[in-house]
């Protein structure tokens, strides 16, 4: 089984991977972040590193994909190849940092790609708004994000509602994390794990 968690820039997402995996001893996948080459220089420089990273995050993501899907485990993923594809890129390119060349060639690629893979059995999505976010990225302090703009966060969180809205892959689950502390509650863990058990046991 294959198990994606997707949602914006803090919201939690490698948290509950983790806190998952521990639970349904599920295989956790994650972004590879810490080994991006590009993440420091993007944020210094959107406009000049945009496709680089974004292209980066396809090559890794799919090779990802195709790894899972040979393992034959059951697995959890922290973010989907489509966010990329459907959130991240499009907006760079709608505010002018990523050129119309570099968006045609990345979408084309995607494209490709998409047909040759399997979409997850269960995608969860973490709802979360500004203020949750922006709180969640300052806790965990990584230098590279300090840069990162409301704005940025409100275009990607617009667009992920709308991705979301018409997402038709397979099964999809909407979790509201605003009022949740999955950490550390208990009960919150636990309200989260009850609906991913109402949903794989659709699965079935």
């Amino acid at each position: 089984m294959h198990v994606a968690i997707a949602g914006n820039i803090g919201a939690g997402k490698t948290t509950l991977t983790k806190l998952l995996a521990k639970h349904y001893k599920w295989k956790p996948h994650y972004e590879s972040v810490d080994e991006n080459p590009y993440l420091d220089d993007f944020y210094t420089e959107m406009a000049r590193w945009s496709f680089n990273l974004q292209v980066y995050f396809l090559n890794s993501r799919f090779r990802q994909i195709v790894a899972l899907r040979e393992s034959g485990d059951n697995i959890i993923q922290d973010r989907t190849i489509y966010e990329d594809a459907h959130i991240f890129a499009p907006n760079l390119h709608a505010m002018g940092l990523m050129t119309n060349r570099d968006y045609s060639n990345y979408s084309s690629l995607f494209d490709l790609m998409e047909n040759l893979v399997r979409p997850p059995d269960l995608l969860i999505y973490l709802r979360a708004d500004i203020s949750t976010l922006v709180g969640q990225i300052h806790k965990r302090g990584r230098e590279y994000e300090n840069s990162i703009s409301i704005d940025y966060l409100s275009r990607l969180n617009e667009r992920y509602e709308a991705w979301v809205s018409n997402y038709s892959k397979g099964k999809l689950l909407i979790i509201d994390v605003d009022n949740l502390d999955f950490v550390s509650n208990p009960e919150d863990l636990g309200y989260i794990i009850g609906r991913i058990d109402a949903q794989i046991n659709g699965l079935f």
